[in-house]
């Protein structure tokens, strides 16, 4: 079972982008592109799901998961993708902090591993 919120993810072994992120004060158009790079990344060859949080301080974490580093590295690549990093990085982002990580183990709970 997978809790509203809660990315769905296979057994291990996947990988995991954590784009954690501060945005400034003026954020005009940020809520846009998101919601346009959400829609193509999700049709991305070896996207599995993804996870958010942003606070009201502008604040947030992304962890998005995909089967392996081939795919991380293509959507690193994608035309749109790159142009909307480009506009963050001049216009949204106070500063940012990109980690990529291989999920080894993974459990649910509130019972934990078993």
């Amino acid at each position: 079972m997978t809790l509203a919120g809660f990315a769905e993810t296979p057994e291990p072994p996947y990988y995991a982008v954590i784009f954690t992120s501060k945005l400034k004060a003026t954020d005009s158009g940020y809520a846009s592109m998101l919601e346009a790079m959400l829609k193509i990344a999700v049709e991305q060859p070896g996207f599995i799901s993804r996870e958010a949080v942003r606070g009201p301080d502008g604040f947030g974490i992304h962890v998005i998961y995909y089967k392996d580093e081939a795919a991380i590295l293509a959507w690193r690549q994608h035309e749109r993708h790159a142009a909307a990093q480009k506009i963050g990085k001049e216009r949204w982002y106070e500063h940012y902090e990109m980690r990529v990580a291989k999920v080894e183990r993974a459990y649910s709970g509130p019972e934990g591993r078993s």
